[in-house]
């Protein structure tokens, strides 16, 4: 035991995130800088007996560990300040969060504070509205930035559907990308108030980008009723959900044969679905589909600053109707 009462081996484990964190910084700092990326990961669980994630938001960092029965309270701002010593980021830019995997779903998703202060980011030529402060997950998935980009790439002339849409950042993607029009479906009303000041912010107009707050099986029975059709769409949705006033339920693992084949019955024929999930033991059940071809791109769909030996952070399908 230290002097202080925190176990020996935290003083030990601090310098050595620290230093591990430093040298990826220094790695892809100037990458990220020439082409205008302002959030990235720095670690992730890459030392077994430090579990914890570290990402960049442009100049303030925070800093996640993932929980067990076992975690001690002392170690994350131990972790925390070790790191920020060792970037020269001030005390008031660190953002220290508990994450939790699994079943969790009411503890991973509730609030953590009521700042409701968010800052400007960048990610390449677009601007991105981040709150690193009052839930776990800050406003932008960084993980899939790249996959942002194919959607963009694909957008060209195309209605776009962005199912489980968050802040619609693919949105913004497939419109700056020259999209007819875009349709973003969340659940939560902060989501879409959030995901209609990202399109104010990249000055996007918004009378053909459709932002609908609804669940995602009540949105796309409505739509196939008024025979909406889309040329292109995402779907990354949760791994569990629930919605506690109806009693509903979704798990990932058991409900994605209907789920896609229902957007799969919205899609013009030649139309792309990018389908993807961050389900660590996910097993996908889609030779039912009546679609033209599955293919898993997971490869080319993950960040250089999210490739890790111990854990992938994402799968993700491109699906040909």
């Amino acid at each position: 035991m230290h002097a202080n009462g925190i176990p020996e081996h935290f003083h030990q484990q601090a310098p050595m995130l620290a230093n591990r964190v430093k040298q990826r910084f220094k790695h892809l700092r100037n990458r990220f800088n020439r082409q205008n990326i302002e959030v990235f990961r720095l670690y992730e669980c890459d030392i077994p007996e430090i579990r914890a994630v570290v990402d960049w938001y442009g100049g303030q960092l925070v800093i996640g560990v993932y929980m067990r029965r076992q975690s001690v309270a002392e170690w994350l701002p131990l972790m925390g300040q070790a790191v920020a010593d060792a970037l020269d980021v001030p005390a008031e830019k660190i953002h220290l969060k508990q994450r939790w995997s699994g079943r969790q779903d009411g503890r991973r998703y509730e609030r953590l504070d009521h700042t409701d202060r968010k800052i400007v980011l960048s990610e390449r030529d677009l601007k991105f509205l981040v709150n690193p402060t009052d839930y776990v997950d800050t406003g932008l998935f960084a993980d899939h930035r790249d996959t942002r980009q194919m959607v963009r790439e694909l957008a060209a002339g195309k209605d776009f559907l962005n199912l489980y849409g968050y802040t619609a950042s693919f949105s913004c993607y497939a419109a700056k990308g020259g999209a007819r029009s875009t349709v973003s479906v969340d659940r939560s009303e902060s989501a879409i108030q959030w995901a209609r000041e990202n399109f104010v912010l990249n000055a996007m107009d918004l009378t053909t980008h459709r932002l609908v707050q609804a669940h995602a099986f009540d949105f796309l029975k409505a739509a196939a009723r008024e025979k909406q059709r889309f040329d292109l769409a995402v779907v990354d949705p949760p791994s569990f959900s629930t919605t506690k006033t109806r009693n509903v339920a979704f798990d990932i693992a058991r409900d994605h044969p209907r789920l896609l084949k229902a957007v799969v019955g919205l899609l013009r024929p030649g139309a792309t679905l990018f389908f993807s999930t961050n389900h660590q033991s996910f097993e996908p059940r889609m030779d039912g589909l009546a679609v033209a071809d599955v293919k898993e791109i997971t490869a080319g769909t993950i960040p250089e600053d999210y490739v890790s030996k111990r854990k992938t952070i994402h799968r993700c399908w491109r699906i040909t109707a």
